[in-house]
Protein backbone atom coordinates (compact mmCIF):
# COMPACT_ATOMS: atom_id res chain seq x y z
CA UNK A 1 0.00 0.00 0.00
CA UNK A 2 1.60 3.08 -0.82
CA UNK A 3 1.87 6.62 0.96
CA UNK A 4 1.65 10.31 -0.30
CA UNK A 5 2.39 13.60 0.66
CA UNK A 6 0.58 15.78 -0.82
CA UNK A 7 2.45 19.59 -0.78
CA UNK A 8 1.27 22.87 -2.21
CA UNK A 9 -1.90 22.59 0.14
CA UNK A 10 -2.69 26.07 1.86
CA UNK A 11 -3.61 26.34 5.72
CA UNK A 12 -7.61 27.08 4.58
CA UNK A 13 -8.24 24.12 2.41
CA UNK A 14 -6.32 22.03 5.00
CA UNK A 15 -8.50 22.91 7.65
CA UNK A 16 -12.18 22.76 5.44
CA UNK A 17 -10.48 19.19 4.77
CA UNK A 18 -10.13 18.90 8.53
CA UNK A 19 -13.62 20.07 9.41
CA UNK A 20 -15.18 17.78 6.31
CA UNK A 21 -13.89 14.47 8.33
CA UNK A 22 -14.68 15.92 11.37
CA UNK A 23 -17.89 16.42 10.77
CA UNK A 24 -17.88 12.77 8.75
CA UNK A 25 -16.40 10.81 11.55
CA UNK A 26 -13.71 9.55 9.98
CA UNK A 27 -10.41 10.30 10.09
CA UNK A 28 -9.14 13.09 7.02
CA UNK A 29 -7.69 9.86 5.50
CA UNK A 30 -10.59 8.32 4.97
CA UNK A 31 -12.29 11.54 3.88
CA UNK A 32 -8.85 12.06 1.33
CA UNK A 33 -9.80 7.97 -0.01
CA UNK A 34 -13.16 8.76 -0.65
CA UNK A 35 -12.88 11.85 -2.20
CA UNK A 36 -10.51 9.85 -4.75
CA UNK A 37 -13.01 6.88 -4.96
CA UNK A 38 -15.52 9.64 -5.95
CA UNK A 39 -13.41 10.58 -9.17
CA UNK A 40 -13.31 7.01 -10.09
CA UNK A 41 -9.55 6.19 -8.49
CA UNK A 42 -9.95 3.06 -7.28
CA UNK A 43 -9.65 2.26 -3.88
CA UNK A 44 -9.47 -0.56 -1.33
CA UNK A 45 -12.72 -1.01 0.52
CA UNK A 46 -11.00 -2.33 3.47
CA UNK A 47 -8.97 1.39 3.50
CA UNK A 48 -12.15 2.67 4.10
CA UNK A 49 -13.96 0.90 6.79
CA UNK A 50 -14.50 1.93 10.01
CA UNK A 51 -13.72 -0.86 12.87
CA UNK A 52 -15.12 -0.35 16.66
CA UNK A 53 -12.27 -3.41 17.40
CA UNK A 54 -9.44 -5.03 17.58
CA UNK A 55 -10.56 -8.36 15.67
CA UNK A 56 -8.28 -7.50 12.02
CA UNK A 57 -5.26 -7.65 14.88
CA UNK A 58 -6.60 -11.09 16.30
CA UNK A 59 -3.90 -14.06 15.65
CA UNK A 60 -1.62 -11.87 13.38
CA UNK A 61 1.32 -11.62 16.16
CA UNK A 62 4.16 -14.67 16.05
CA UNK A 63 4.69 -16.82 19.13
CA UNK A 64 8.04 -14.77 19.13
CA UNK A 65 6.23 -11.02 18.62
CA UNK A 66 3.54 -12.43 21.68
CA UNK A 67 6.66 -13.58 23.91
CA UNK A 68 8.09 -10.39 23.40
CA UNK A 69 5.10 -8.09 24.50
CA UNK A 70 4.35 -10.33 27.16
CA UNK A 71 7.88 -9.76 28.13
CA UNK A 72 7.76 -6.19 27.71
CA UNK A 73 4.52 -5.39 29.29
CA UNK A 74 5.15 -7.61 32.20
CA UNK A 75 6.07 -4.75 34.62
CA UNK A 76 2.29 -3.40 34.24
CA UNK A 77 0.86 -6.41 36.03
CA UNK A 78 3.12 -5.44 39.26
CA UNK A 79 1.79 -4.10 42.57
CA UNK A 80 3.62 -1.58 44.11
CA UNK A 81 2.14 -2.21 47.90
CA UNK A 82 3.54 1.44 48.94
CA UNK A 83 1.17 3.43 46.90
CA UNK A 84 -2.10 1.00 48.22
CA UNK A 85 -1.27 1.91 51.99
Amino acid sequence: MATMSIRGLDDKALTRLKRQAEQDGSSLNSLVLRLLQDTGVPVQLNALKKFDDLDTLAGTWSAKEAQAFERNTAAFAEVDAALWK
